[in-house]
């Protein structure tokens, strides 16, 4: 008797797939090339085809040909990727990327991702939001904080929107802006430098 092979056989095989999938299903709406996709994860693209058929192959991706460009998305009809996106997002979303560019930042307090991205590392349901909203508290070097967030952007394909915050106008009495970060779900950045070692 043959035994069928799992379909979950092909998934996070290796870091280059998960970068890959996170590329994908982290933006359930884009539609990337493979020679494309393989410069933003920093992989060969010859060697991308075999992950990007095998995910083809168990309908986590999606693909279609224009001209001699194929075409790759997540494929919104499968069972697996509403789960494989909300373990993407814990692995590879705003949270451990911005955690990893801002640890070891001198001056600031702490930080934390509100709005869309919060609710939904909460389980709020809802399309997945176009930019990441960042608050940083502390007085860190502005310019510096943005060059790190900035790159960041970049590695999650969205923008993040970055408020500076004092500890003492955190504190105070708060602003209209504040008031509504703290009324709504946050998730607060670990960057202890001691966890990321």
């Amino acid at each position: 008797m043959t035994r069928r092979v799992s379909s979950l056989l092909p998934v996070l095989r290796s870091e280059t797939q998960a970068r890959l999938l996170a590329a994908l299903l982290l933006q359930p709406t884009r539609e990337a090339s493979i020679a494309e996709l393989a410069r933003e994860i920093g992989a060969d693209p010859g060697n991308l085809h075999a992950d990007v058929q095998r995910l083809v192959e168990a309908g986590v991706l999606a693909d279609r040909r224009v001209g001699r460009t194929r075409l790759l998305r997540a494929d919104a009809g499968s069972p697996l990727v509403r789960p494989l996106t909300d373990l993407l997002l814990v692995a590879y979303g705003p949270k451990p990327l911005l955690e990893e560019a801002l640890t070891g930042e001198p001056g600031i307090e702490s930080a934390l991702i509100v709005g869309s991205w919060a609710a939904r590392y909460h389980g709020e349901p809802g399309p997945p939001p176009g930019d990441v909203d960042l608050v940083v508290i502390g007085e860190p070097d502005r310019d510096a904080v943005i060059e790190k967030v900035d790159e960041a952007s970049r590695l999650l394909g969205r923008e993040v929107q970055v408020v500076f915050r004092s500890p003492g106008s955190w504190e105070a009495a708060p602003d209209a802006f504040t008031r509504s970060v703290r009324e709504r779900p946050t998730v607060e950045l670990d960057l202890a430098e001691e966890s990321r070692s």
